[in-house]
This record gives C-alpha cells, sequence and structure tokens, in this order.
C-alpha cells in the first residue's frame, strides 16, 4: 500500500516542481481557498493557538493573522513540491543568505550547530550548504512512507546536505568530531517533546511548556558553535535567512543559557511577522502538565 499512494503521488509532485513559480503561487490561491474554506483544515486548533499566545489580539486580528497563515501555509507546501526541480542556481536566488561570512568563517576551526523553528520556509535552510565547506548535516524524522523517506534524502543530497534522524544526532556529532570533520548540523528545536521526555520546561510565547535540550546539551559537552536561523519572507518564493550567534563556545555557557537564548529570538521572530509560524502543530498542548517544580520557577 505504501508503494502505491507513492505511485500515486510522485508524479504529481514531479509535474508541480517543474512548474514556473508564478503558476505555483497561482495553484496555491485555489489551494487556499479549499483548505481554508471549504475544508476548514485545524482552524479551531490554529485559532486556539493565536488566541492563547496574543491574549490582546481582537478577534479581527486574530482572524487576519489565521487567514494570512494558510496563505502561506499553501505557499511553502507548494514550494516544497518545487524543491524537487530547484537547481541550485534558483535556490540561492530566492533563498538569500546576507551574513554567510559568519558561518563560513566559524566553519573554519568549528562545528556548528544551526538552530530555527517551524518558520517561514525551513525546507530551504538546507540550502544553506551551497555556500559552505563543511560537511553539511539536516536532522529530520523519518518519513512514515520509505519511498518517501528515500525520497526525501534524494532532494536533499541534490544540495549536499545529508539527512539523519534525532536517534542517530548524537552518535553522528560525536563520530565526526573524534574524527576532526568539521561540520554543520541543522536543526528545528522548536518541537513539542512528550511531557515523560521533557528535559526542561521555560516560557515559550508566554506559556510554559516542555522543551528539547538536545542541541545545548552536545553544545556544552562537545564545545560547539550554535547559531540561529531567523528567516523573514520578502515575498512570495523569496526569503532572507541572518545568522545570528548564540555562541562560538557551548562549553563556557551556563546551563539552559543556550536554550533561553534560542527561546527568545524564536518569539521574537514570531513577534516580528506570526503568520509566517507553523500554527497548525499543537505546540502548547502540554501546558497544564507543568511539574512542580517548574510551576513558580523563574526562567
Amino acid at each position: 500500500m505504501q508503494l502505491v499512494v507513492y505511485l500515486l503521488f510522485y508524479p504529481i509532485l514531479w509535474v508541480f516542481s517543474r512548474l514556473p513559480f508564478r503558476l505555483i503561487h497561482f495553484i496555491s490561491n485555489g489551494v487556499f481557498y479549499i483548505l481554508y474554506n471549504v475544508i476548514g483544515y485545524r482552524k479551531k486548533v490554529v485559532y486556539t493557538n493565536l488566541k492563547l499566545v496574543f491574549p490582546d489580539k481582537t478577534e479581527k486580528e486574530l482572524v487576519q493573522i489565521q487567514r494570512k497563515f494558510y496563505r502561506h501555509l499553501c505557499d511553502m507546501f507548494l514550494e516544497m513540491a518545487k524543491t524537487m526541480g530547484m537547481s541550485k542556481k534558483e535556490v540561492m536566488e530566492r533563498y538569500k543568505l546576507p551574513n554567510i561570512e559568519l558561518l563560513q568563517e566559524l566553519t573554519k576551526t568549528k562545528t556548528v550547530l544551526v538552530v530555527c523553528s517551524h518558520y517561514a520556509n525551513w525546507e530551504w535552510n538546507t540550502s544553506i550548504n551551497n555556500y559552505i565547506d563543511a560537511k553539511g548535516y539536516g536532522v529530520y524524522q523519518r518519513i512514515a512512507n520509505p519511498y518517501f523517506d528515500k525520497l526525501t534524502r534524494r532532494v536533499r543530497d541534490r544540495w549536499d546536505t545529508s539527512l539523519i534522524t534525532q536517534q542517530e544526532t548524537i552518535k553522528t556529532v560525536i563520530s565526526n568530531e573524534k574524527n576532526k570533520t568539521i561540520s554543520v548540523y541543522g536543526m528545528v528545536s522548536d518541537q513539542s517533546p512528550m511531557v515523560k521526555k521533557g528535559q526542561y520546561w521555560s516560557e515559550f510565547m508566554g506559556i510554559k511548556v516542555p522543551i528539547f535540550k538536545g542541541a545545548e546539551q552536545l553544545a556544552r559537552k562537545l564545545n560547539l558553535a550554535v547559531i540561529f536561523l531567523k528567516v523573514s519572507k520578502i515575498k512570495r518564493g523569496y526569503y532572507n535567512a541572518e545568522l545570528i550567534p548564540i555562541t562560538q563556545n557551548g562549553s563556557e555557557t551556563k546551563e539552559n543559557e543556550i536554550t533561553e537564548r534560542f527561546l527568545r529570538l524564536a518569539e521574537q521572530q514570531i513577534y516580528e511577522a506570526p503568520e509566517y509560524y507553523l500554527w497548525t502543530h499543537r505546540r502548547w498542548k502540554h501546558r497544564d502538565k507543568v511539574p512542580t517544580e517548574y510551576q513558580n520557577k523563574e526562567t
């Protein structure tokens, strides 16, 4: 059945990947109408999330953000399909890195963790590897369908990015450090862990939630550099990504310092243009399960 699903959808993805962006975005307008006005995909989840983190905004303001978000969501997923047919030159024209020199300089001597959130078009973040000489990795969650998983890996390989699962990350990083292989690891670090796996709780957009600390733990243990990737959507199909240093020497930071810095930078990005954050996921679903030791703790 998984192969059947792949064979049914792959030709559609292939066709989309060959369409010009102008047509991609025209189709996106139609998809938005169906998704938002007909199907109503996760509209309740999105509105609940927005109301939770923006308690001072009016209903009209929340609905405006919600509509803009769905328009962007449709653009983003069709742009992801388009990725299959994009050359390095095309993605470099549409995904700019104005201060890439920061990463180029760091990777002369240090391995770097590039952390980001589910914001703008995180699919194109892996194109950073087009600008650097260091080995590039993207940490991802394995796709249940093995055929689509293989396709995803093949697409990233075109941009010199090797995908590794969360389970493979620690082993890969340690092995590369032992072999003195300078690398860059891209990590989307705003996922919501299960309560029992929550290593740390802190406020995110004003709500206390469990937080993953994987990037911080690696950085502090192996003295890695950490950079936050702040992506801005300039217009449809065009993005700017600013590299913001968190630390050059992870072992010199205090406990939770890297994690807190990431959270504040991610918040700032969302407050500036909230419509580009992934509001469909249940980031704050564990807010009523805060452990006793964190309930009144200042972060």
